[in-house]
């Protein structure tokens, strides 16, 4: 997910303002540069994640890796569009952010999913997460700050 998330930075024009990875799901406060849409990038990002979760499932010793292969099998099993596997849901719940004080709502939630899910005690300690970047350190995907 880092790998597909800065290579869309820097091959398709992402700009990540704030993300977050949690165990199945992804937050990100995002726009695109150049001539892309969104929709595509995201097209493209979760495409591509896809193949490549399902190989990871496939190679790695995960104990529930017939369970995991066969839910996402069963996932897209009457979707024509859908070859073998369905890992993503259809969609994005996509909000435009037209205020700083609906930015900064959606930063700290972001920010805080991690601890809400009692992963984490800080956010900051989160490595999958730009929270790091707005403490002061290094994280694992290019941003762009907006505070």
């Amino acid at each position: 997910m880092v790998d597909s998330l800065n290579f869309c930075i820097k091959e398709k024009g992402l700009i990540v303002y704030a993300w977050v990875i949690m165990p199945c799901h992804i937050h990100m406060i995002i726009s695109e540069k150049r001539d892309f849409e969104l929709s595509d990038l995201m097209r493209d990002f979760k495409k591509f994640t896809s193949k490549k979760i399902i190989s990871e499932i496939k190679v790695i010793g995960e104990s529930r890796r017939a369970w995991l292969l066969e839910m996402f099998e069963r996932a897209g099993e009457y979707l024509k569009r859908i070859k073998n596997y369905k890992v993503w849901k259809d969609g994005s719940k996509a909000k435009g952010i037209e205020t700083l004080s609906f930015m900064n709502q959606k930063l700290d939630n972001i920010h805080n999913n991690p601890v809400e899910d009692m992963i984490v005690e800080n956010p900051e300690d989160y490595l999958f997460s730009s929270a790091r970047d707005y403490c002061g350190r290094k994280g694992l995907i290019v941003i762009e700050f907006l505070r």
